[in-house]
């Protein structure tokens, strides 16, 4: 009996000791599934995002392609409105001269009849108005298009940004001193812009 129970003993042992190398086997084996699977997981997560940054790749290069297109195509069109630009500044310059100079002909024609009449006239007196009425006429003509005189009356305080000191001359009394005293020229501003300076005698 004693030796039966020892020889079931040690078949039991037997089954033992033959499964044990199986379940390790088959241990392995799920580990290294499980391992190819993350492998594979992890290979597709990368490759889904090598995808993603393609793609990403691709929208900044067509995002830049249409930016630089834009770009290009401002950069024709302020060409185009600065070259328009300066010709019609300079058709403005040239027309505005052409207009100034057309305007002068009707003085030009008056001082003509003037000149011929100077030889027919009888009286100073009727020669000398229509000098007058030929400078006043040019006078006129000039403040329309913005020149008019630099203020030289005597009294008026010397400024060197209208006024050009030529000479100077002893003041008879202190109210006279840097004053303006006598104009040797007119002077004469474009709107805000001096022409020329007037050329004063001044108190000193």
């Amino acid at each position: 009996m004693s030796n039966k129970h020892n020889h079931q003993d040690k078949q039991q042992e037997g089954k033992i000791n033959i499964e044990d190398p199986e379940v390790e086997i088959n241990d392995v084996a799920d580990e290294e599934n499980a391992d190819a699977e993350a492998a594979k997981d992890l290979a597709n997560e990368e490759l889904s995002e090598i995808d993603a940054l393609k793609q990403e790749l691709d929208d900044t290069k067509a995002k830049l392609e249409k930016e630089k297109k834009e770009y290009l195509f401002l950069m024709a069109d302020f060409d185009n409105f600065r070259k328009r630009t300066l010709k019609e500044k300079s058709e403005i310059i040239k027309n505005g001269g052409e207009n100034v100079l057309k305007g002068l002909l009707p003085i030009v024609d008056d001082f003509e009849r003037s000149l011929q009449a100077m030889n027919d006239a009888s009286s100073v007196d009727a020669v000398k108005e229509g000098v007058e009425l030929i400078y006043n006429k040019l006078v006129k003509y000039l403040e329309q298009n913005g020149v008019k005189a630099l203020d030289t009356t005597p009294g008026t305080e010397f400024d060197t940004e209208f006024h050009e000191a030529v000479t100077l001359f002893p003041a008879a009394d202190d109210s006279q001193k840097g004053k303006v005293i006598d104009t040797v020229q007119k002077g004469y501003k474009l709107h805000d812009k001096v022409l020329r300076h007037a050329k004063v005698v001044v108190g000193q």
